[in-house]
Formats: C-alpha cells, structure tokens, sequence
C-alpha cells in the first residue's frame, strides 16, 4: 500500500481551505503580514501541492502597510461555483480599513480581482453554495459572554453583488461546555443533510475539529456526541504532532472523504519554530457522522488517487529568471521596487534602505519559510557596507525576535533581537570580496557559518537556543523565515547588496 508523510505543506502553512474541481484540487491558507498573500496550491492526488499563485499580488489590491505582526490575512476560505472561484478572508488590523472581503478568479492561479468587502463583525468567513442554487456565508464572532467564547453566523450571500443579504442567523457557539474560540467554520450538504465544521479550544495544545448537522441550512444544528471528532490535546506537550485543528473537508472523485487541517511539529515539549503547517488525515462516514480516525499520523496511507508528484524544486535559486520564484515572501506590501534581477543578471540585488527588521515597515528582505525541523541554508553576497550598513541573511519571526548574520562596515556580525532587544553574538574580521553565510537548524538549535575563502566554511558565534524564535516565546501565529535582506539603518543612501545564489537543504 502506498504511504505519505505528513505535514503536505511543512512550513507556515496555517487555516488550510480546499476545493476540488473535477480532478483538481486547490488549497489556500493565510499569510498574515506576508506578501505576496494568499498562496494557491495545486494538486492531482492530495499529496503533492505546487505553488501555482497568490491571490493578492498586486500592492494596490489591498494594503498591507502598518500591519503589526501577526496581523493582515486570516483564514481564507476557497470554493468554486458555476465556473467561478471565490476566495472570502478577513483582513485584521489594517491600516485604512479592517474586516472581510471576498476576490474572485476566473483561474485559481489567477488575477484574482480586487477585494470586495464584506459586512460582518469577526474573524474567518466561509462561503458555502447550496444544490437549490443559494449561497451563503459564515463567519466567527465574540460574544462578550466570558473571555474567548465566540459565536458562528450565517448569512447569505449574492453571487452577482458579492454582498451579504437578508437576516442574519447565529447558528452555533461551540460543541463543549465552556468552549473557547469556535471559530473556522465550513458549511456543506451532504446526504441530503447539513454539516458545520469548526474549529476550538484556541490554535494552540487544546486546538480540536468539531462538527455539528442540520436538516435546514439555518439550524438548529446538533454536535456530535463524540465530539471531538480529531484532537491531539489529550497526548500531552511530547507527542511529535500537536495543535490538530482548523479543518476543511474534501471529497475525492472515487468518493473517498479526506480533511486538510493545520496541526504542530515541536522540537521539545509544546516549542514549535516551523509554525503551523498543513496535514492530511483521511475521513470516513458512521451512522452520519464523520470519523477522522481521532489521530493525525506522520506516515499514513495515501489516498486511491493515482500518484501525481510534480517536478523537484531545485534547492538552489540561481536567480537566473525574470521574476522572483513564488516561494520567496517579503513583509508587508512593497510600494516600491527594491529587488532587481536585471540590475546584475544572475544576482538578486537588494537595495539598501532605512527600514529595517525591527520596523514595522517593509524592510528590503525575502523570505522562505523554514520547512524542516534540520536545514541549512546558505547564500553568497557581494557587498561593500558603507557606516551603518549591513546585508547578510537573516531568521525571522517578528520584529522583536530574530536573527542576523551581517556584513558591516566592521566586520562580520551575529546578531539576535529577543523581547526588542538587540544583542550582538559574536564578530569576525571582514573577508575581502564575495562571502559565503549560512545558517544550520538542528531541533531548537541554530548554528552561523560564514566562507573565509574558497571552500572552506567557519563557525561563527556558539550555537544559538532558538526556542525564542517560536510563537509559543515570541507570541503570534507564523513560523520562522529564513532570507535575504538589507538596510541602512535609517539612513537614506544608494547602496545595494548582491546575493548571487541562496540554497536551501534539508538535513
């Protein structure tokens, strides 16, 4: 029997939503402060996803400037309808205007439209397209009642106004005595019956998936008696997946039911530096209920689909295209172009400027996600810092916590940024002409390396306990980001850094 591993998409890949149209499935899943937002991914068997677009990549689309961390894009939800694909999201925190909208494609890998916004208060809208021809729209709000206890809401939705219309219903405040943050909410017809999903228990250790059903779309709607239908809350902070929740339910073309969700790799006790990332647990039918098996497994069988793998990404980006690969991620939304590839052909040039990682802003760097629990990483960089000048690579969780390894204008530097504050590691003279830095990642340790000449490779600085860099110390809800960057340090200048390759590798 053929077998796969979980986590389908490691790396922040958190609210997981998909969709299946004929013998393609596309899944979306939030961003935050990131842009480009809103990733798409593509599959044929469930198990291997290809980066195909983003939903927001236009600056003007939304803006994303000012967003504090973990701000920006929550919990989007795609669906598709009479040839059309609608993607519904919230935008919290937002510096001209917070709240849901929805965007519609004609191709998931896009355009995709500008936002559309929505009325309703909270987080985490999702759009559900009845058989008699009727939408409608759910959504998460807090009742005020006691701290975290929320509320789903359904409206209905018009297609050709993308507006909600008519009254409004509150259908359902969580499936356990006392429950907190019923939220991520999915609505869909099955057997002739309708089936909430939700999300609860918070998006950390107790986060469970619930389900409740209703002969009318507006309820009243009755939970499972064994609800939870999947948790990994009862198997403690040791357990090598945890935080299993915010699902989203698909139906393959033979009929087998499965169920994306997001859920935790921890490198000790509940400390999880990759984030949240996306899984898949198959999904059967008892006496009208789903079962998820109760656990999410590492390695588990694969669906009957044929296998359908997509071709390797290289490790190495040689930045020998026209554009960025869709991989790379930069924070908040670029008014202005800072990165070349045609400055310089064959090098990713980043243009100094005064933001930097510890602003608010949109500081000149790129981002990957880190996607494993051991990884090195390492770029060459061509560089002649100016006073206060600095570009190298860089781990990133927020402004607050991350980790530099610079070119100065005095040397090499290892830096980390922990609760604001800056401390400097370890120095090293200068190296004349292009520098090798790298970065490995053993569990929560994280080890700088910098080339003094032609293949030869050094330590820089001891071992750095990156238990700081995860959500559970830093707060929020993204992973690591390792990248590119520059800055001048609030200084204006015409300085630039060039990166002639980065390689990413697994360990």
């Amino acid at each position: 029997m053929r077998r796969f591993r979980n986590p389908v998409l490691p790396g922040c890949h958190p609210d997981p939503s998909i969709c299946r149209v004929g013998d393609d499935f596309y899944l979306v899943t939030s961003t935050f402060e990131w842009f480009p937002g809103l990733p798409v991914h593509h599959s044929r068997d469930l198990v291997h996803w290809r980066p195909i677009g983003h939903a927001l990549d236009r600056p003007e689309q939304l803006p994303l400037d000012g967003v504090p961390a973990s701000g920006g894009l929550y919990a989007p939800t795609l669906r598709h309808h009479d040839g059309t694909f609608y993607l519904v999201c919230t935008l919290v925190d937002g510096p001209e205007w917070s709240g849901h909208f929805v965007m519609t494609a004609g191709d998931p890998s896009g355009p995709w439209s500008d936002p559309v916004r929505l009325e309703g208060d909270g987080i985490d809208p999702s759009l559900f397209f009845d058989d008699d021809g009727r939408a409608w729209c759910t959504g998460t709000r807090p009742t005020g009642r006691y701290e975290g206890h929320t509320e789903i809401w359904l409206r209905e939705f018009d297609p050709r106004s993308l507006s909600l219309v008519g009254e409004e219903h509150v259908i359902w405040d969580g499936a356990l005595k006392g429950a907190i943050w019923s939220e991520g909410s999915h609505l869909y017809r099955i057997g002739g019956r309708y089936y909430l999903l939700t999300a609860e228990g918070g998006t950390a250790m107790d986060h469970a998936v619930m389900i409740a059903r209703a002969d009318r779309v507006t309820g009243p709607y009755e939970g499972n008696p064994r609800n939870p239908i999947l948790t990994h809350r009862d198997l403690g902070a040791g357990h090598p997946i945890v935080g299993t929740g915010h699902a989203d339910l698909v139906e393959t073309p033979d009929g087998e039911w499965w169920m994306v969700l997001l859920a935790m790799r921890p490198h000790h006790g509940d400390r999880c530096a990759l984030g949240r990332e996306t899984f898949l647990a198959p999904v059967t039918w008892e006496d009208g209920w789903p079962v998820a098996g109760g656990r999410v497994e590492a390695e588990c069988p694969a669906p009957s689909l044929p296998e359908r793998p997509w071709p390797a990404v290289p490790a190495c980006d040689q930045f020998d295209g026209p554009e960025l690969d869709p991989s790379w991620t930069m924070l908040r939304t670029p008014r202005e172009r800072w990165w070349s590839l045609t400055d310089r052909p064959g090098r990713l040039r980043l243009r100094l400027r005064p933001e930097g990682l510890a602003d608010a802003a949109n500081p000149s760097f790129v981002g990957r996600r880190q996607r494993h629990p051991e990884f090195a990483a390492f770029t060459a960089l061509d560089f002649a810092a100016g006073d206060d000048e600095e570009a190298g690579l860089a781990l990133v969780q927020n402004p607050d916590f991350h980790v530099v390894l610079a070119v100065t204008d005095r040397g090499l530097r290892l830096a980390k940024r922990e609760q604001g504050v800056t401390t400097v590691l370890a120095e090293a003279r200068a190296v004349p002409g292009i520098v090798g830095l790298g970065f490995e990642a053993h569990g929560r340790w994280y080890r700088a390396s910098y080339s003094p000449g032609p293949g030869r490779w050094a330590p820089l600085g001891d071992p750095i306990d990156g238990d700081f860099l995860t959500s559970q110390v830093a707060g929020g809800f993204t992973g690591v980001l390792v990248g590119l960057y520059a800055t001048s340090n609030g200084r204006s200048g015409t300085n630039h850094a060039d990166f002639d390759w980065f390689e990413y590798v697994p360990l």
